[in-house]
Order: C-alpha cells, then sequence, then structure tokens
C-alpha cells in the first residue's frame, strides 16, 4: 500500500435550503473550488475517478444521482462508484477514495458528497433516515433516531451521572465556534440558559442539542505522494483509516470487556457493562485500527484537534469516550474542563460540528475532511476569513464519521508531513 495525500478539498455552505441549486451544481461548485485552491496545476483530465456519496435516493427522487454527479463534474467516462452506509456514507466516501489511490488504481481520486435535504418536509426526513434502523424491529416501534438518542443518552446519565447541562455545554462550544465559520449554517453564539430553554424533543435532546437536516456539497482531492507533490505546494498525508462495525438492533449488543486503547488499563474499566447502549463499540474498534495505523499511542497527546460526528450533543461526549479522550464514565467533566474548547488542549469540534454546520449527511464525512486538511495546512484564516477556529501548531487532524447508532464509525487521521 503506498502513501495517500489530500491535496485540496472544497465545500458549499450548508443551509436549510439550496433552492438556486440542485445536488449537481452544488457538487460542481466544490468540486471546482478544490481545484482553483491549486492554482492551475490540476484539471479534471488529471483525476483518474471518482467516489461519490448520499445518504438517501429518496431526497433526490433520483436513482443513480451520482452517475449524474460524475457527468455534471466532467468526468465521464471515468471510473466511479457510490457508496452509501448512513450517517457515514461520507467518511466511508473519504476511505474509499484512499483506498483507491493507496491501492495504485488511481493517482488522483476525487470524494465528492451530497445531499438535499430540503426536498421533503422535516418530519418525511426523519422517516427517511429512520429506515437506516432495523425496519423488523426497531422503527416499527417508532423510531425516529431522536429517541434512540435519547435513550442512549438517558443511560449514559444514569450509568455516569452525565447532566443536561454538560450536553448543553457541548452545543455552547459548537455554536461558539460556528459562528466564525462562513460554511456552517447557523452562525450565532448561545448561552447554557439558551440551550437549556431550547424546544424539548425527546429527554434529554432539545432543539439545540440537536442538528438540522441540511443542504450542501464537499469534494475531497486524494492523491499518490508523487502527484501530491506534482499537484499541490502543501499536501497533507492520509496517515491512517479506521473502521468498525456493530449491530443494528441495539438489543443485540452484548455485553463484555473493554477493548483498551494504548493509554489505558483493565484496571479503569473492572465493573464497566460495555457497551450496551450508553458507548460505541464500533467507534472504539475504528480508533484502535486508526491508532495503530497512525502509531498513536495516546490521543490526548498525539492527535491536535478532531472533528466528530455531534449529530446530537449527547453523541459528542459518548465519542469523547470512545476515541480515548478522557475515560469511560469522563466525558461530563471533560467538557466542564474546558479541554475540548478551542485553547483547551484537547479541541474538539473548531468548525462548529454537525450541531452547528448543518449535517447534509452524504456531504458531511468529507466536509469534516476538509476542515481537519485546512488545519493541517494552517489554513483556516484563509478560508474562513477569520483565524479564530485555527487550532495552532496543528500536526495531526482526525475526522469521526457515525452511522445509525453507532452500526458503522469511520475514523480518518491527517498528518502534516
Amino acid at each position: 500500500m503506498r502513501p495517500v495525500y489530500m491535496i485540496s478539498g472544497g465545500i458549499t455552505k450548508f443551509a436549510k435550503a439550496h433552492p438556486d441549486k440542485d445536488f449537481r451544481l452544488m457538487v460542481k461548485e466544490e468540486f471546482d473550488a478544490a481545484i482553483a485552491d491549486l492554482g492551475g496545476k490540476l484539471t479534471p483530465a488529471d483525476i483518474d475517478g471518482s467516489v461519490i456519496s448520499y445518504f438517501s435516493d429518496h431526497f433526490t427522487g433520483q436513482l443513480k444521482a451520482g452517475a449524474m454527479v460524475q457527468d455534471f463534474v466532467g468526468l465521464c467516462p471515468k471510473p466511479n462508484i457510490r457508496i452509501e452506509g448512513g450517517g457515514a456514507t461520507g467518511g466511508l466516501c473519504f476511505q474509499a477514495a484512499v483506498q483507491a489511490v493507496a491501492s495504485g488504481r488511481h493517482d488522483v481520486c476525487a470524494a465528492m458528497g451530497f445531499e438535499t435535504m430540503s426536498t421533503v418536509e422535516t418530519w418525511k426526513g426523519n422517516d427517511f433516515i429512520a429506515l437506516a434502523s432495523d425496519t423488523h424491529f426497531d422503527y416499527p416501534l417508532g423510531g425516529f433516531y431522536t429517541g434512540y438518542y435519547a435513550m442512549m443518552a438517558v443511560r449514559h446519565m444514569h450509568e455516569f451521572g452525565t447532566t443536561e447541562e454538560q450536553m448543553a455545554r457541548v452545543a455552547v462550544k459548537n455554536y461558539g465556534n460556528a459562528a466564525h465559520n462562513p460554511f456552517s449554517q447557523h452562525r450565532r453564539a448561545v448561552s447554557v440558559e439558551e440551550v437549556m430553554q431550547s424546544a424539548m424533543i425527546a429527554y434529554p435532546c432539545r432543539r439545540m442539542t440537536t442538528c438540522v437536516m441540511s443542504d450542501g456539497a464537499a469534494v475531497c482531492l486524494l492523491a499518490s505522494e508523487e502527484s501530491a507533490r506534482k499537484f499541490c505546494d502543501n499536501p497533507i498525508r492520509v496517515a491512517a483509516i479506521g473502521c468498525g462495525s456493530d449491530t443494528m438492533r441495539m438489543a443485540d449488543r452484548p455485553h463484555g470487556r473493554v477493548p483498551l486503547l494504548p493509554h489505558e488499563s483493565r484496571d479503569n474499566y473492572r465493573d464497566l457493562k460495555y457497551p450496551g447502549v450508553h458507548s460505541f463499540r464500533a467507534g472504539r474498534m475504528a480508533a484502535m485500527e486508526a491508532y495503530r495505523q497512525a502509531g498513536v499511542r495516546d490521543p490526548r497527546e498525539e492527535i491536535q484537534v478532531w472533528e466528530l460526528h455531534d449529530a446530537y450533543a449527547s453523541a459528542e461526549l459518548q465519542q469523547y469516550e470512545d476515541v480515548g479522550l478522557c475515560k469511560y464514565g469522563g466525558s461530563g467533566a471533560f467538557i466542564e474542563s474546558g479541554a475540548p474548547c478551542i485553547g483547551g488542549k484537547n479541541p474538539v469540534n473548531p468548525s462548529g460540528g454537525l450541531l452547528a454546520c448543518g449535517h447534509p449527511v452524504g456531504a458531511t464525512g468529507p466536509m469534516q475532511m476538509v476542515f481537519c486538511f485546512w488545519q493541517c495546512q494552517g489554513a483556516i484564516a484563509k478560508h474562513f476569513g477569520d483565524p479564530f477556529c485555527q487550532v495552532p501548531r496543528t500536526k495531526r487532524a482526525a475526522g469521526y464519521s457515525h452511522a445509525g447508532t453507532g452500526t458503522y464509525v469511520t475514523i480518518s487521521i491527517l498528518e502534516k508531513p
């Protein structure tokens, strides 16, 4: 397997709706932006193939929408595949493009993701998303995803003493960061009180601790080392890709020992029933694989930026624990300490995350990786027009893409060479 580098990326402004653009135009604009950012060194003729991600055919009302994107950006008749994997669709897309280059199949590969969720009413969109749960068991019991995450959050509260206010602090952090991010859907800082007073959807998930449906697109360009040095002045190496999975039915998830990360010991977790529904076993497995590939012994010290999948504020707390930023049960204290804030030891979602940026599902994973790429390049101020979200001295940045109730998780680590 040969080294792979990210050489450019583009993100459309995520929005509740883009009535002036269909999915093809959104992707084309960001495809063109990614190429333009390379200063004319690369043209579409230099791209050998693509991977295209979108979650649901229902939102476009169009089968084979990926083939239409391939045509619209000018990559026909080159190879193209479509990836779908729930909320992790975009993360899987990025990793498939990495593998295409690492294998030697492509020298340059485009990973392109999109979603147009505004085409249906919110309740119908939630119904489509709920089809990513077990339609023979969970879904007939009333399975909108906020209900699933509410259940998991309540279990986390019961198991570890996590509080609603701690969840609100996650939202405050992410909305505050997004106020400086021109690509985000919501650009307004909020207070803990405002979050706590927002409407309850399913206890303890509130309106402002739950992400919204969005329209948007994002593009990543991946290349071999030779091509990266030819086309890009500041390429960033893909240090690792990790992936994990879990049962679709949460009731099927067994209790067992916690799989340990390199910096943990068995003494930490003698009495913990794991994973239950309070933790994401797929996230822990993805972290173990990614850390092994990248040579990471302690993510708290060796990864400077995380883009986590905060579709719910409670999920961000769960993911702190899964990736080892704190021990299981320690995420409430972790957010209260300020460690995941910009200026803290382990900044998480300096972009604003899904809560504030929005969550056009197929574009979310590539969006995370573009932000990680710009962090490693030190280029946030260039693209945001504001230096606030740039984490100084970023050597490694990681994106965490998450599907369903933790059925798939991908973790991809970028590293400044």
